[in-house]
């Protein structure tokens, strides 16, 4: 990764966009909760678009899967930052993992709740 250091406009946008592209990439390689993640993306995602009954509900149901990938995306991001640091065994580092794990499931734990109180209306 390079900085963009004098870069503006469009060709900022360009570059960031494939810095978050390489992001994305990195992440479906890497991560295997993200692979999973995604793959019941390829299944959910439709199925918002199908049992949702308005714009609202579709947007509810598919955003809040999205925030599941966003905070997975956010947990692999803190979990490299900790393990680049050592692999030795530091109670912040743990805390760290931990908190970030924990922003996964409460974005699972959100989308459970949103989609059973669109569909079961």
């Amino acid at each position: 990764m390079a900085t963009d250091s004098g870069n503006t406009g469009l060709r900022r946008l360009i570059r960031a966009a494939g810095y978050s592209w390489l992001g994305l990439c990195a992440a479906f390689r890497h991560e295997t909760a993200f692979r999973q993640e995604v793959a019941l993306s390829a299944v959910l995602l439709p199925l918002a678009w199908w049992l949702g009954a308005s714009g609202m509900e579709r947007a509810m149901l598919a955003g809040s899967w999205m925030l599941v990938l966003l905070f997975e995306l956010v947990n692999s991001a803190i979990e490299a930052v900790v393990d680049r640091i050592g692999p030795e065994q530091h109670e912040l580092a743990g805390r760290a993992k931990d908190i970030g794990s924990a922003a996964v499931l409460i974005a699972i734990l959100n989308a459970i709740a949103v989609w059973a109180l669109v569909l079961v209306e």
